[in-house]
């Protein structure tokens, strides 16, 4: 992907505004319980990116964080409630939600916790019974 891109962002009222630079990690799919309940849609469409590719421009005090596990940390606008990222402090990354980043080229490489689905995607793409085995999962993938 080397594109070297800087994306902009935004919460729903703008008052949060971010960039992430470089190229992500990782794009794909996930479908686990908590991601479905959190984005209110049967699959979030997903970009991890290094932590020091996140640059929150405006209003960084107005970031409200949620966290149900330690491994997801949700932000959120305090002003709109409009989502922004999430912090995954123990793969070392950051989800910035693809609909966030409206430039992005969204190029998904996998879905992830596929066993959980409720929307199921036959476009072709791996998925995994729950993360790849690089990120920290079992790798066992599942037929579409």
């Amino acid at each position: 992907m080397a594109t070297n891109d800087q994306h902009s962002g935004s919460c729903f009222c703008g008052s949060v505004q971010f960039t992430v630079s470089g190229d992500p990690a990782a794009m794909g799919y996930c479908h686990c319980q908590s991601c479905r309940h959190w984005s209110a849609g049967p699959v979030n469409a997903f970009s991890l990116w290094p932590p020091s590719a996140l640059t929150v421009t405006q209003g960084a005090d107005q970031i409200g964080t949620y966290n149900k596990t330690p491994v997801s940390y949700r932000k959120w606008c305090t002003q709109c409630g409009g989502h922004l990222f999430t912090d995954h402090p123990t793969m070392g990354l950051v989800d910035v939600y693809a609909a966030m980043l409206p430039k992005l080229a969204f190029q998904p490489g996998v879905h992830v916790h596929y066993q959980e689905s409720v929307l199921r995607i036959a476009d072709g793409l791996p998925k995994f019974k729950d993360m790849p085995s690089e990120m920290g999962g079992s790798g066992v993938t599942l037929p579409e």
